[in-house]
């Protein structure tokens, strides 16, 4: 049987594969330290889950309007201008089945054959794929760890050709930890306002900064950019909401009206009662989102502080999200490698670089508890010390 080529041209996701393989050893009894999936160890906030239950006994279980429900659009609305300094309209608002698919709405809405899309890497690794899956071409850009794995706007440029139609900007980032604030993305936005450039603004991790570091929304940052950008977010990782797929998007009203009609024809829309419990967390106390925030510091602190005293060994300390690169290219291996004997002879997993677009790295997560972190690290250190 022949397959399209979209479908045999798809790399698997090396996330997801490493997690699977820590389970399946895990399951065979082998006691196993995972730094690999990005998911808050964190269950659901009791007032969120109580909202979808309360959705459910009151039989809030059939289809809802395909862009989401309105009094769901309207408080991201509302959150926008809050959070955000930015005045989307609740009809510039769809909610989707996760970031995720609001990020492979946007690509496809935007993007098509002959099109290219910037991509600084390291990237998440689903990127490249929707691009690809659109028909378009990923132009992955190298960044430096010297330079904090920031895309400079002399980068940009280098990278531009006529057939550019989008560039993708994820901060704070994932697996960098990267945290864009100052001159650095005000840069970017000036390159892309010049040759009308649409910019995907991949938000999803923006409750969870450190260090003083100050979210910015891409958007907010000039008029410019607020008709250029389509901003994404979601409550998977603010609320640790993984499992209900819920995300949303806000951008220009064509292209919110594009991706609508887009979403009506592939999933229809969201989750019904699952967008009650989004509701509950969107306006709802925020304390639960600052505790989290809270924890995912201290981990972050003793996990950089340990990475960073391993000979051969070095990462920048990151400033948002939960994960951190360890750079291993000293050690000699190249990721791939490195993850699978750190698996097979520490029982630790973590994430090879190249799934990212850089082999000299591997990624950390800190989305799991200092019960697993500290033993895991003393396994990762003794590793490093063999080779």
């Amino acid at each position: 049987m022949e397959l399209a080529n979209r479908v045999s041209e798809l790399t698997p996701s090396l996330t997801l594969a490493i997690d699977s393989k820590a389970k399946a050893l895990r399951a065979e009894g082998v006691n196993i330290y995972s730094f690999g999936a990005g998911e808050p160890d964190f269950d659901t906030p009791e007032h969120i889950k109580a909202a979808a239950v309360e959705a459910l006994g009151a039989g809030f279980t059939k289809y809802t309007p395909s862009s989401g429900i309105p009094e769901l659009r309207a408080a991201i609305s509302e959150k926008f201008k809050r959070d955000n300094g930015l005045d989307y309209k609740p009809s510039e608002i769809i909610v989707s089945n996760g970031a995720k698919q609001s990020c492979f709405n946007a690509i496809l809405a935007v993007c098509g054959e002959g099109d290219e899309v910037i991509i600084p890497a390291p990237y998440w690794l689903s990127y490249p794929e929707m691009v690809r899956l659109a028909g378009a071409e990923p132009v992955i850009v190298q960044t430096t760890q010297e330079n904090d794995w920031k895309m400079t706007a002399q980068q940009f440029e280098e990278a531009m050709s006529p057939r550019t139609k989008m560039i993708i900007i994820n901060s704070p980032g994932n697996p960098t930890g990267t945290s864009g604030s100052g001159r650095a993305p005000r840069a970017l936005v000036e390159v892309a306002a010049d040759e009308e450039i649409i910019i995907l603004s991949d938000e999803i991790y923006e409750s969870l900064t450190y260090d003083g570091a100050e979210h910015v929304s891409v958007a907010s940052i000039t008029p410019e950019a607020r008709d250029l950008t389509i901003t994404v977010n979601g409550f998977s990782k603010a609320y640790a909401m993984t499992g209900w797929r819920i995300g949303y998007l806000g951008a220009p009203e064509p292209i919110a009206k594009a991706i609508d009609s887009l979403q009506s024809h592939s999933t229809s829309g969201p989750c019904s009662f699952a967008q009650k419990g989004a509701l509950a967390a969107i306006t709802g106390d925020q304390q639960c989102v600052a505790d989290m925030r809270e924890e995912f510091n201290i981990r972050r602190e003793y996990i950089y502080e340990r990475l960073s005293a391993i000979p051969n060994v070095t990462a920048v300390k990151p400033k948002g999200a939960f994960y951190i690169l360890a750079n291993i290219s000293k050690l000699g291996m190249t990721s791939t490698n490195f993850a699978d004997r750190l698996l097979s002879k520490a029982n630790v997993a973590v994430v090879p670089g190249i799934a990212f677009g850089d082999d000299s790295v591997v990624r950390l997560s800190y989305a799991t508890g200092l019960d697993v972190i500290k033993p895991g690290l003393d396994a990762f250190e003794e590793f490093c010390k063999t080779l």
